[in-house]
């Protein structure tokens, strides 16, 4: 097979148009009635923010290649400015879709109690009363109104921020030209207002709409012709120049001030809206016909989150399941005890987080440790891990800390969080010059009875106590020296110049983990062709890397078995004959983000298992520090594969892509599977089973010191 065929854009989806796929996966959880109404409108809520992003660094990205003029085509054989034309379609189509589902909401929304006004025509005068009484008590002192004539230049309007645009007339010379006036509707307050009603239901209007009825009341030498809201996106893609920064903190704070009010890519305004206001929108912010969206319905629908959580509504949403202890890690035994016992798996949000910061604050505070070395991508707003970093610094330890600055719309927070780790004495990293550090890894130094020993945690995901509850991840604690020496190779590598000439246990990128993979993935081609088993599972998040799609291809050719669980975007094309007749591509949207990296590669019944940080991405794999480990104790092997066979068995939230490049549920004709449901059982079943153990095992001490009499 010759190498035209397999790089021909054909065999290939393009990663835009895929991501656009994805997020009608999650929207397609909003459609589906099996699942508690409030679940529903917060997937509406998430693909809405998804597209919001999507809009912001992709699109965004895409617009700048092509106004430079980039014409090169990826690797489905699409230049910028065809994926921006294909993309409008879509993206139209999408926003269509996510208002027919909101639409269709709002009777079941009714039945549970609460209605939605879309305009304030049917209140009655009490309730029109209280709405005047709430604008002039908690909204006309934060409002600012803006006219716009030749002393006003058109303000500056806010990324993301919610918008009310008008024209008027002076009421003191009816000839004059209409004018345009503005007011932004304020953020720092409530979203969605309740107004007195029946007691049965929950009467909510818009912050906009109350807005628009007190209109007047803001421009009173004016009349208003019309009104419309209307919100923009703008391009929120840094460009930083890490060579020339002086102070890379620095460089990225004054970026950061500046996303606000990047390039307008995307305006959006309400079904109906006026054509001389439209035009006025269209002229002053350089928008294109393409780029506008009329909305039938209120525009950013990420206040449904908040929505979500209203109270009196418990029955329409799911029980919260409370992550299970780690019955390895038990919080009565010293956590560093129980990793000598052996290497120990979690997996989130299943198995609790809680080992992880207990892990770092024992550290922080035990007498025998010396070091502490971590990198932290994303944490969150209140980190227990960045408290237990400063305070091993204020103890003495000898701390260090690469903190990502460049970690996407994190890097205000991991400013705030790097100043604070310096200030308590902390050695902090900013980041390698021209490389994302995305690796998650934590090295405990400690000095025991027998010398040194290197306490190591490796994971998939990041060092969020919050997120961790939300997104699907594995963890491995080990104190094996291999992965001790690893781990200090790295460190030093981030923090110095030192690159090792072999690693025992760890693969980096971005100068060896892309090698190793397709090695891995030949040797089970290899295999194949001898008549060996060959079999390959992989669960990421991405995979559009034109070098290991092209292996899996072959791979494919060759009659290994391929199934893959790739939850975003996803550049390869299943069934092309003589292509990829034997790969499999499905992905799961549950209530859990499904965020985990694990490999499996058969090897002719000799298995080994992989888990890290990385995706099968360009940027994952060429332009990122990012960590590989194997999992090597049996038990855990074992784990691991029943972890990747329950989610290829999932009936319930499994999307299966097809040849023309669409995702179907999987069918539920028979038994419903939901993996998701099934981890946690599994894990509260072995929760349950140790306390029995332990409860039997106490009963058992306690007889053997009652009197023989007594028994």
């Amino acid at each position: 097979m010759g190498k035209s065929v397999l790089d021909d854009p054909i065999n290939y989806w393009n990663r835009e148009l895929s991501w656009v796929e994805f997020d009608r996966r999650v929207l397609s959880e909003a459609k589906d009635k099996s699942i508690p109404l409030f679940e529903r409108l917060k997937f509406l809520s998430i693909s809405a923010s998804n597209l919001d992003e999507f809009f912001m660094i992709r699109v965004a990205s895409l617009k700048d290649m092509d106004n430079a003029g980039f014409k090169k085509p990826d690797i489905a054989g699409m230049t910028p400015k065809e994926q921006l034309k294909a993309l409008s379609v879509a993206t139209h189509e999408l926003v269509d879709e996510q208002y027919d589902t909101y639409r269709k909401l709002h009777p079941e929304l009714k039945k549970a109690g609460v209605n939605l006004l879309k305009s304030l025509d049917t209140l009655n005068k009490k309730q029109c009363d209280f709405v005047d009484r709430f604008f002039e008590d908690y909204v006309y002192p934060v409002l600012t109104p803006m006219a716009v004539d030749s002393s006003r230049p058109f303000p500056l309007i806010r990324n993301k921020s919610l918008n009310i645009g008008a024209l008027v007339r002076s009421k003191a010379d009816s000839k004059k030209e209409t004018e345009f006036v503005t007011v932004q509707v304020p953020s720092v307050l409530p979203r969605m207002v309740e107004i007195p009603g029946s007691k049965d239901t929950k009467t909510l209007v818009s912050l906009e709409r109350i807005i628009e009825r007190n209109f007047g009341r803001l421009f009173q030498s004016y009349d208003i012709l019309s009104t419309c809201v209307f919100r923009i996106m703008r391009n929120a893609d840094l460009e930083i120049d890490e060579e020339e920064a002086a102070d890379l903190l620095k460089e990225i704070e004054k970026q950061v001030k500046k996303r606000q009010w990047g390039e307008a890519i995307r305006l959006e305004v309400e079904s109906g809206i006026d054509e001389r206001l439209l035009e006025r929108l269209k002229s002053e912010l350089m928008i294109k016909k393409d780029e506008i969206y009329n909305i039938d319905g209120p525009l950013d629908l990420t206040f449904l989150m908040k929505l979500y959580g209203l109270e009196g509504m418990d029955e329409y949403r799911a029980i919260e399941k409370e992550p299970c202890p780690v019955i390895d890690l038990p919080e009565s035994e010293d956590i560093f005890d129980s990793i000598r016992k052996g290497d120990i798996l979690v997996h989130h949000p299943y198995q609790s987080f809680e080992p992880v910061v207990r892990f770092v604050r024992k550290a922080s505070k035990d007498p025998k440790v010396l070091a502490i070395k971590q990198t932290l991508y994303r944490v969150s707003g209140n980190s227990p891990i960045i408290a237990a970093l400063a305070d091993a610094a204020e103890n003495g330890k000898q701390v260090t800390v690469l903190v990502e600055l460049k970690a996407r719309f994190d890097e205000e927070n991991n400013i705030v969080w790097a100043k604070k780790l310096e200030q308590a004495g902390c050695h902090v990293i900013y980041g390698l010059v021209g490389l994302k550090t995305h690796s998650k890894i934590t090295l405990v130094v400690r000095m025991e009875e027998d010398g040194i020993r290197r306490y190591v945690h490796l994971g998939t995901g990041n060092y969020n106590d919050s997120t961790a509850k939300r997104y699907t991840d594995v963890g491995l604690f080990t104190c094996k020296e291999t992965y001790g020496e690893d781990a200090t190779a790295l460190f030093n590598m981030l923090s110095g110049y030192s690159e090792p000439a072999a690693w025992n246990r760890l693969c980096v990128a971005p100068l060896w983990l892309k090698d190793r993979f397709l090695y891995l993935i030949g040797r089970e081609k290899e295999h194949a062709m001898a008549g060996r088993p060959a079999h390959i599972i992989a669960k990421m998040n991405s995979l559009c890397d034109p070098d290991i799609i092209r292996a899996l291809y072959e791979a494919s050719n060759a009659g290994v078995k391929i199934e893959l669980i790739v939850r975003g975007i996803c550049s390869l094309k299943v069934g092309i004959k003589g292509v990829s007749e034997n790969i499999t591509v499905r992905s799961i949207v549950g209530d859990y983000l499904e965020h985990s990296r694990i490999f499996y590669f058969e090897n002719n019944k000799k298995p080994e298992f992989y888990c890290g940080s990385a995706d099968w991405m360009p940027r994952n794999l060429e332009r990122r520090v990012e960590v590989l480990f194997p999992v090597e104790e049996e038990a855990l092997k074992k784990r691991l594969k029943d972890i990747l066979d329950l989610e290829l068995k999932d009936t319930v939230k499994a999307h299966i892509l097809t040849e023309d490049g669409r995702y179907i549920k999987h069918s539920r004709s028979g038994k419903s599977v939901n993996s998701q449901e099934l981890f946690f059982k599994q894990v509260e079943a072995e929760v349950a089973k140790e306390r029995r153990k332990r409860k039997d095992a106490d009963v058992t001490v306690t007889r053997r010191f009652i009197p023989e009499e007594h028994k």
